[in-house]
């Protein structure tokens, strides 16, 4: 197991064995079209396979540290710690935006300055605004530990057999194969008018979203490949007309969110096409129970 290098709302750490206990007890290789933190995908520490997500600061940051670990650390060594640091190096982020032919060294910054200010800003959130710049708030953190030497190492040789793609998740229609796993953790639909699990990219993910993503999922199980698919209670409807697929409610802590109401324990739904003796975990009884 590897532990992830950024903090991420609605990361999977605490449903790790809810969520791996559905997949297949064999499979050839691994998919994951909705990567954000990566909790799932370094956990399992899979040889081969894919990973996405539309934010492109997000793909940027595991394409280097799986190429250049050495000059992504040395570079996080370059920071400070203060207010006003934090502000310059949020614009200088943001202004990612507007450049073209990065050269490495620019996305190596890139990287860095993800890292830097996921470490250092207010509760560790993630959000971008309508333009798709980085909004969030400085952090008074005491010692925050920006460089993560040890994760990123790790990391580096966890993604080295996987294609990083930023790009729309239905990549995968045309990617996985018969006997693969394919795991889809999407930007949650809200349970609640004023919740928002979508902010973290400016484009968002609304409902005609999810049926897309029930679409390609039925696709997927029609092809032989194994599907499980993390999601808000609401989203479950959507499949209930598809016998292949079953679903199962899970409880999971939320310290990172914008509104301190929106923490503590929400339900989430665990949807899929693997077949209840086929699982690593045999029963769903044990996550329920």
């Amino acid at each position: 197991m590897t532990d992830p290098i950024l903090k991420w709302a609605g990361g999977k750490r605490q449903l790790l064995s809810e969520i791996t206990g559905l997949f297949p007890t064999t499979y050839n290789e691994y998919h994951e079209p909705f990567i954000g933190g990566g909790a799932v995908f370094f956990y399992l520490n899979p040889s081969t396979g894919t990973v996405n997500d539309l934010n492109s600061h997000l793909t940027t940051l595991y394409e280097i540290t799986r190429d250049h670990p050495a000059a992504l650390i040395e570079e996080n060594r370059t920071h400070d710690h203060s207010k006003d640091y934090y502000y310059e190096m949020r614009t200088e982020f943001n202004d990612f935006l507007s450049k073209q032919n990065l050269t490495t060294q620019d996305r190596i910054r890139e990287a860095s300055l993800l890292i830097y200010l996921n470490r250092t800003c207010f509760n560790g959130l993630y959000r971008e605004n309508n333009d798709g710049e980085f909004n969030v708030a400085f952090g008074d953190y005491t010692n925050p530990n920006w460089v993560q030497e040890q994760r990123i190492r790790k990391a580096s040789r966890r993604l080295q057999g996987t294609a990083i793609y930023n790009t729309d998740f239905e990549y995968i229609v045309e990617t996985a194969e018969s006997g693969d796993l394919v795991y889809f953790d999407p930007p949650y639909q809200p349970v609640s008018k004023t919740a928002d699990f979508n902010s973290y990219h400016a484009e968002g993910f609304d409902r005609d979203d999810q049926r897309r993503l029930r679409d390609v999922a039925v696709k997927l199980s029609n092809q032989d490949i194994s599907v499980v698919i993390s999601n808000s209670p609401p989203v479950a409807e959507l499949y209930e007309d598809f016998e292949s697929f079953s679903t199962t409610y899970v409880g999971a802590t939320r310290a990172i969110n914008s509104d301190a109401s929106g923490r503590g324990e929400v339900d989430e739904v665990l949807i899929t096409n693997v077949q209840n003796e086929d699982r690593q975990r045999k029963t769903l009884a044990d996550f329920t129970g």
